[in-house]
This record gives structure tokens, C-alpha cells and sequence, in this order.
């Protein structure tokens, strides 16, 4: 997490906020200073323990389907796909935002805090200023581009048609003018009158600028559709693994199911006592087939029947274990049957499977807890870095290109509809031993993000790593394709060659994921982790309690 989103949270807990409003404050700077990531025109899932009613909830806040959407929406004429890339660069791809009215509800209902309070940092630093980093100024060269493509884009994050430079300082008054909105008027303000208005001129009529040429397909959004949103409160995915509980985040969000479909299978090995190129091959081969069935069922469950007690059956992780053979199976594998793990009658009908759809990996995460014991694992996102690369204008924040995350191509579970919310990976998880909490933790990076919380959670619960040891490990990543997706330099390693004579190949790329994740020691410590070297490192920090009579 970036340090000024830290010491936000930490403000807030030092004035006496919980851990909800903490979570928002810094969501909220993010906001600010990591734009192309996450911001208040995206969405994010939000897991919440509640410790004086030692219950967990969790707020659902991703983006819907305008009322316009169909299952040919991503379709042309002759039945073919729209290209990804005008896709991604498009009013078609943007979703309703949910993140305001996620984080209302949440202080509403959880929080001590209102947005006044809360919202001050952020708007602090949008106010004045701060220093552009190398990750900021890579990702805007990445973008220039297609931020070129928007007048309203072009004049905010590329001034006088340049990349800010590194040590610079960056302001945003349009966004700390539209955070002050919100402070006095609450989520009204965004999803009601003229922010709502910019938002839907701006998704209908992409602001162009003079002479682009580039197909950008304007998308059909009303203001009925801003005006219907809501947030869900809905109950965690509660699993077990090796006497753990692990709460995880519904569908939408495919995280919570996939992780606990990986969990259930390797919960029949003893992976601590294998050589660690074993261990590692069961953790790739279960994850593949967790990703096999995830591909196949999973969905929004306001408009798919998904098998979820079938994928969460012990029975069926049993019969699933059984596939795993002594190499790495050669390419995508067929998903399971969980429908013969009903009570009820097996559906005729079975979804068709499908390997997953790109996932954009610009995310991102934060975990905090408060001194009452209140925990929350946080996931929000724009999807591509950049989201769809629109501005709105005048209100100084990117639009969200979510909907890319649905499958262009009907039947399907995620298929595109009218008022739908697409799949997601986003997997912010809390795990519990001996009802105390034992760890929280999250990570941004699209598809990935499932196997970073998964192997995180392998890493300290069976190879008992220390914490940090457990985030700065080396990932793999297994998502059912030909090849496993490994951080440059494994490829090369001892561990590599041997899993390569078990028949595993690799796809090379820079980084996997940026944990962040606290856990809970024997002796009532905490410990906060961030990523030491992915993205540049992150933040993690404590408030340190004041002594007694102080």
C-alpha cells in the first residue's frame, strides 16, 4: 500500500476510528495517488470481521451492467467478438460504479466515522500535491497513448503532453473538489445530479480529442442506471483447511469459491512433509482444477444457478484429489461434476466449460485492524491500469472498464446481461484459528490475485514460513492453461528444473500480485506485511498504544 494511504489509516486510528474507517480513509488516498489502480470510479469487496459480535461480513460494491446490456453486446454484426483492445478503450466497458456507495455502507453500518472525517486526508493530499514516483510515471508512459485519446485524461495526467517526471509534485483539485462533495452530501451527490450526469456524458460521448482516429465505442449508460445502485451485504465463503477457518469473499468475486476448491483437494496431502517440488507441483496441479471448475460455473448468483454447495463439498474435493497424477497434465483440464454433490437433483443442463478471459491486474489491496479487534481485507480496483482510460471531466477521476470482465460469448455463467456484476478474482481473505484471528490478507493482480492469496496462505500454514518470509516468496501461478506463470528468475532456479522433470512449463513475467497482510502472533503482537520489492515495495505500519495516564 502506498505509504500516504498508510499514514491516513493510521491518522484515523489514532483519532479514535475503527478499522472501517480506516480502511475507507485509505482507500480514499489511493484514490489520489494510485488513479490508474483504483478509485471512486471502480468497485471492490470489502470482508469484515466485526469482533464484539465475532461475526464476519463482507460489502459486495462491484460495478453492474447498465440496463442496456444483452449477451451479443460484445458482439459484432457477423457474431464475432469485438476486439479486446476497443473493448478495453471504450464507454462499452464501464460499469456502474460501486466504490462510494461500498464505502457508505460500510461506515454506516460499521464504521464510527462519517466521509467529513474520513475523506480528509485524501483531500489533503489531492489539495497539495505529492511527489510522483517511478511506478506512477511508468505506468502513465504505458498509458500516453490512449491518454491522449481523451481530452479530459490528456490535461490531467499528461500536462503539457508530457509524463509527469519522477520527483515532481502531482495534484488533482478536480478530484479533491469532487471528495469534498461527497464529504457533505454522501453517495447522493455521486450517484444523483451533475457527478452522475459528467459520468454518463462521459461514457455515452467519449471526449475525444481533435483528430483521434481510434474506434472508441461510446457505450449506452442512463442515469437511471447510476441511480439504482446498491451495495450487497452478503455472508462470507467459510471454509476449513488443517483445522483453519478461512472466510472469503462470494460471487461476484470468484475468489473466495476458487481458493477454497484449491484448499479442499491439498487438505488430503501432507504437504509440509513432501520435498518442496512435490508440494509445489500438487499446489499447481489443484489449482488448475480449481480454476477448470471456476471457469465452467462460476457467476454472478443473481443470475447464474452455480453449484456452490457441490464446489464447497469435502466428498467432491475428494474425488477431485484423485485426478492430480504424478506429472503436470498437459495443457487445460475438463472441470468436475460438483452437481452430483447436491442434495437436491443434478441439474440436465451443465454450464459449458471455457478458459477464463483476460483479467486486468490494476488493483488494489489493504488490510487493517483496530485495537478492538476489528479486521478488514480490502479489494478495489478499475481493472486495467488506466481503467478505460477516460477521465470524467471536471470531477478528476478514470473511469472503470469492468464489464471486459465478462465472457463476450453467451451461454454462459458470465455472460453479459442487463444489471449483472461480471466475475471476479479479487480475494480478500481473513483466516481464523481456534475462532482468534489468525491472519488477514489480500493482493492485487487480476486472475492471479487467487493464487497469491493461495500459495501466501501455503507458505505460512504448511511450509511455516514467518510472514514476511510467506509474502516475499517467489509465486507460481497455475490458472489451467498449457503453462505456469512464474516471477523472472524462478525459471532459472533448482526448484524450477526439478518441477520441470514433473512435466511443468513456464510463461516468465516481471512480478505476481503485491501482498499486503497482518498476521496475529501466539503472543497477541501484530505483524503488518507489504511487499518488499513488487511494485516498487509497499507500506505497512502501527500505531503504537499510548502508555497508561498519558
Amino acid at each position: 500500500m502506498n505509504p500516504l494511504a498508510t499514514q491516513a489509516a493510521l491518522q484515523i486510528l489514532s483519532q479514535g476510528g475503527n478499522a472501517v474507517d480506516a480502511a475507507v480513509a485509505a482507500a480514499a488516498v489511493l484514490g489520489v495517488t494510485d488513479p490508474y489502480s483504483a478509485g471512486i470510479g471502480g468497485g471492490g469487496f470489502m470482508v469484515i470481521y466485526l469482533a464484539k459480535e465475532r461475526r464476519v461480513v463482507t460489502i459486495d460494491h462491484r460495478e453492474t451492467a447498465p440496463a442496456s446490456f444483452h449477451p451479443r453486446v460484445f458482439l459484432e454484426a457477423n457474431g464475432q467478438p469485438i476486439p479486446f483492445a476497443e473493448r478495453v478503450t471504450s464507454g462499452l466497458s464501464v460499469g456502474v460504479p460501486g466504490t462510494v456507495m461500498g464505502w457508505e455502507e460500510a461506515l454506516k453500518r460499521y464504521g464510527t466515522m462519517g466521509f467529513a472525517q474520513v475523506l480528509a486526508p485524501a483531500i489533503r493530499i489531492a489539495e497539495q500535491g505529492f511527489p510522483v514516483s517511478e511506478t506512477f510515471a511508468q505506468q502513465t508512459r504505458a498509458n500516453q497513448e490512449r491518454f491522449n485519446y481523451f481530452t479530459s485524461t490528456r490535461s490531467l495526467f499528461l500536462p503539457g503532453g508530457q509524463v509527469p517526471a519522477v520527483g515532481s509534485t502531482f495534484k488533482n483539485p478536480d478530484l479533491a473538489r469532487t471528495y469534498r462533495s461527497i464529504a457533505i452530501g454522501g453517495s447522493r451527490i455521486f450517484y444523483r445530479g451533475p457527478i452522475a450526469q459528467a459520468i454518463v456524458d462521459t461514457v455515452n460521448r467519449p471526449p475525444l480529442s481533435p483528430g483521434v482516429t481510434a474506434n472508441v465505442r461510446p457505450g449506452r449508460m442512463a442515469l437511471s442506471d447510476l441511480a439504482d445502485y446498491y451495495a450487497r451485504i452478503l455472508p462470507p465463503v467459510v471454509s476449513s483447511y488443517r483445522g483453519y477457518t478461512v472466510y472469503g469473499m462470494g460471487l461476484p468475486s470468484s475468489g473466495g469459491l476458487t481458493i477454497a476448491l484449491a484448499l479442499n483437494i491439498l487438505e488430503g496431502f501432507n504437504l509440509g512433509a513432501l520435498p518442496r517440488e512435490q508440494a509445489l507441483h500438487l499446489y499447481l496441479e489443484a489449482s488448475r482444477l480449481a480454476f477448470a471448475d471456476r471457469n465452467a460455473y462460476m457467476g454472478d448468483i443473481g443470475f447464474a444457478d452455480v453449484p456452490i454447495p457441490g464446489l464447497l463439498s469435502k466428498a467432491y474435493a475428494e474425488e477431485q484429489r484423485k485426478r492430480i497424477g504424478q506429472r503436470a497434465a498437459e495443457g487445460a483440464v475438463a472441470p468436475g461434476d460438483p452437481y452430483r454433490f447436491f442434495e437436491e437433483p443434478s441439474p440436465v443442463l451443465r454450464p459449458r466449460a471455457r478458459n477464463a478471459s483476460w483479467e486486468g491486474e490494476s488493483t488494489t489491496h489493504l488490510t487493517v485492524v483496530d485495537k478492538e479487534g476489528n479486521i478488514v481485507a480490502y479489494t478495489f480496483t478499475i481493472e486495467s491500469i488506466g481503467g478505460n482510460g477516460m477521465v470524467v471531466p471536471g470531477y478528476g477521476f478514470l473511469l472503470n472498464n469492468e464489464l471486459t470482465d465478462f465472457d463476450p460469448t453467451a451461454p454462459h455463467p458470465n455472460a453479459p446481461e442487463a444489471f449483472k456484476r461480471p466475475r471476479s478474482s479479487m480475494s480478500p481473505t481473513l483466516v481464523f484459528k481456534d475462532g482468534r484471528p489468525f491472519m488477514a490478507l489480500g493482493s492485487p493482480g487480476g486472475a492471479t490475485i487467487i493464487t497469491t492469496v493461495l500459495q501466501t496462505l501455503l507458505n505460512v500454514i504448511d511450509f511455516q514460513m514467518s510472514w514476511e518470509e510467506a509474502v516475499a516468496a517467489p509465486r507460481l501461478s497455475q490458472r489451467n492453461l498449457a503453462t505456469t506463470t512464474v516471477e523472472r528468475g524462478f525459471e532459472t532456479s533448482a526448484l524450477a528444473r526439478a518441477l520441470e522433470g514433473l512435466g511443468h512449463r513456464w510463461t516468465v513475467t516481471g512480478e505476481i500480485g503485491a501482498a499486503t497482510l497482518i498476521g496475529f502472533n501466539p503472543d497477541g503482537s501484530l505483524t503488518a506485511v507489504a511487499e518488499p520489492v513488487r511494485r516498487g515495495g509497499g507500506s505497512a505500519g502501527v500505531v503504537q498504544p499510548k502508555p497508561e495516564g498519558r
